[in-house]
């Protein structure tokens, strides 16, 4: 009998602005298979008939219109308070987590990623080998959303009041990716990688 050969499973996260998607697409560029869990978890929020018939009892039937979420409804409701936020969390991230195993156990690569805003919040953590923190200075942050969203700054800051503090991520990751615009990416994820094949051959 074949033995499966082993996987390591990076989990990339990193506060809005951060440019963790960058950093997952540079990864995806070098061949790693990357799971977008915010693209999926829309994707399951409406096809998966758990969460469906959840967010109705929740929010009622308004939520879902022809056949699409609705959007502002949902925003509405997740952003009003941290109960509510934990409310949909706690309906969507369990599929989520199930839907990335499954994907996982699909690929044939021995290096795979999940990229996640909410990565350690989640409790997604569990689920990979080494969590790398994409980090930027907070006023870098704030500009690059601003631009990117069209947001107001008063807007930007609320969004990151929400998500987890960078200190605290940076002490429960296991790599850190500097994306001020001034250190160079491809250096350090070049290092990155090389982390991981070591810890492949072990």
């Amino acid at each position: 009998m074949m033995m499966e050969r082993r996987k390591i499973k990076i989990g990339l996260t990193g506060g809005i602005g951060s440019g963790k998607s960058v950093v997952a697409r540079m990864l995806s560029g070098l061949g790693i298979p990357v799971y977008d869990s915010d693209s999926e978890a829309k994707r399951l929020t409406l096809e998966d008939d758990f969460i469906r018939e959840k967010l109705i009892a929740l929010l009622g039937p308004d939520v879902f219109r022809d056949g699409s979420l609705n959007k502002p409804l949902l925003s509405s409701y997740l952003f009003s308070s941290a109960e509510n936020t934990q409310r949909i969390n706690a309906i969507i991230h369990p599929r989520v987590k199930e839907d990335f195993r499954s994907w996982a156990e699909q690929q044939h690569a021995t290096i795979l990623a999940i990229e996640s805003a909410i990565l350690i919040e989640a409790g997604f953590s569990t689920e990979v080998d080494e969590v790398v923190l994409v980090y930027a200075p907070e006023e870098v942050r704030i500009e690059r959303t601003m631009q990117r969203d069209d947001l107001t700054r008063k807007a930007v800051e609320s969004r990151i009041s929400r998500q987890l503090s960078d200190e605290e991520k940076k002490r429960q990751a296991d790599f850190i990716i500097i994306n001020d615009g001034v250190e160079p990416l491809i250096p350090q994820i070049d290092t990155l990688l090389e982390y991981i094949k070591r810890r492949l051959i072990r």
